[in-house]
């Protein structure tokens, strides 16, 4: 069988992630033996599994050729969409955090801890967060400082402080500063005010000038020298009280309850039905994209058919907004993400290939859903509409798109104060340009509006 390592995976000598026939696989090596026997004959494994707390696995037969340092291999349970940090709405970090802190506490309780606290060790299936990384854990002495602690500062408290106290946008610092966001950064970032919070104060501000203090030591590595020397539980305890006491309050945006502010009864109803009709049509129902979702309230109903539904938009609002109610409501097949479609995240890391693109992990899904976003994409951002009609046509089978005319009063509100020169926005040239890649299967104006929503399938040359 052909084994494919993945190439983010190669920092720890304990093991690494490989690919084999679509499936993701973790090879343990034999450096590790006596943490991963431990992490189950302590029963943490079984503990934090049944707990929903970590994804479970299952040890296999060798399917990688048998070498010097492998252990063993196992295969976790599958997670069907990866994401990343910087893409997280601001509860979905702070639960990520969160999650973390209550798997070290179990860990100590078993005699281990966490070897390294990095924001990539969790992933979430629809709104709830889970750990990944099964080989994060090692035997605790029972006296020794958490030398993850620095590396949990730069990737969970920094960029929630920064979103909380500066800008909830400030989570994007995560794509240029691929191991957290430095302290010396963020304490530069943060306010004044924001150092009046004791536990902020020491974890962030006191912490970034012992770091500073100890760059001229290079007898000591400078992760080590500014570890917190409290006992590991009181740390762990106090980061739990710090995390949980940060707050952020969405501000009034234009898209925030979109739905119930902006739009008319009769226009959702009609809007709500059709969409339904659209989605029975469809001939897959294994995952929708809903681009531009807003607060999720058609992801939600897209839910009932498909298996999984990936609810993406641009305004931290919005999404922070549906991941709450998805958190509420316990709903697991519906993902939500902070996705800006004209900017989408990039593949970064050592040669581009450690965290891939939003684009490669979407590839070709069964299903895209843009519901009253085109205008925005081709008038508030000037992309042509040939160039929405070739990326419709590469990453999906099937199109549910909403038109909406220059006649239309959201419209009429993005060329207030700019040029006109969007010619060929009409819904005569959407039909032409989009039927290149579509076959239109059929098309319904949303009264009392002149909104034409569109149900459409990829023709067969493009497939």
């Amino acid at each position: 069988m052909l084994q494919i390592n993945h190439p983010g995976s190669f920092r720890d000598n304990s093991g690494f992630i490989f690919k084999n026939e679509g499936k993701s696989y973790r090879q343990i090596n034999k450096v590790y033996k006596k943490h991963y026997d431990f992490l189950l004959s302590s029963g943490l494994y079984q503990s934090l599994v049944e707990k929903q707390l970590l994804v479970p696995h299952r040890e296999i037969g060798h399917i990688a050729e048998d070498s010097d340092p492998l252990y063993k291999i196992i295969l976790p349970e599958q997670i069907k969409f990866i994401t990343y940090p910087y893409g997280w709405s601001f509860s979905m970090l702070k639960d990520a955090a969160l999650l973390t802190l209550k798997i070290q506490k179990h860990a100590l309780e078993k005699g281990m801890v966490l070897k390294d606290a990095s924001a990539y060790n969790v992933q979430f299936v629809g709104a709830k967060p889970m750990f990944i990384d099964t080989l994060s854990f090692e035997i605790y002495d029972g006296e020794s400082a958490w030398k993850a602690y620095g590396q949990f500062c730069r990737h969970f408290l920094a960029p929630l402080a920064l979103m909380s106290y500066t800008d909830v946008s400030l989570n994007k610092l995560l794509i240029s500063n691929l191991d957290g966001i430095p302290l010396e950064l963020a304490t530069r970032i943060l306010p004044l005010k924001s150092k009046f919070n004791f536990s902020l104060y020491i974890h962030l501000f006191l912490h970034a000038k012992s770091q500073k203090r100890s760059q001229n030591d290079r007898n000591t590595p400078s992760e080590k020298k500014t570890q917190i020397k409290s006992p590991i539980h009181r740390i762990t305890d106090h980061l739990i009280s710090t995390i949980e006491d940060l707050k952020w309050k969405a501000a009034d945006t234009v898209w925030d309850k979109y739905y119930d502010k902006w739009v008319a009864d009769q226009y959702f109803n009609s809007k709500n039905e059709v969409v339904e009709r659209f989605i029975n049509q469809s001939e897959k129902h294994r995952t929708l994209l809903d681009l531009g979702a807003n607060d999720g309230t058609f992801s939600i109903f897209a839910a009932n058919k498909f298996g999984e539904v990936l609810s993406f938009d641009i305004d931290p609002a919005c999404v922070e907004q549906n991941y709450l109610l998805l958190k509420r409501r316990s709903l697991q097949n519906i993902l939500p993400l902070i996705v800006d479609f004209t900017n989408p995240e990039p593949s970064i890391g050592w040669n581009n290939t450690e965290r891939n693109s939003l684009l490669e992990r979407i590839g070709k899904v069964d299903m895209i859903m843009a519901l009253a976003v085109i205008h925005h994409l081709c008038i508030g951002n000037n992309i042509p509409l040939d160039f929405l009609a070739g990326f419709f046509s590469r990453h999906c089978d099937e199109l549910i798109i909403e038109f909406v005319p220059k006649s239309d009063e959201k419209v009429k509100m993005l060329l207030k104060h700019r040029e006109d020169i969007f010619d060929e926005y009409t819904p005569e040239t959407f039909r032409i340009l989009f039927s290149k890649y579509f076959e239109i299967k059929e098309e319904i104006i949303l009264r009392p509006t002149e909104r034409i929503l569109f149900f459409m399938k990829l023709k067969n040359e493009f497939n």
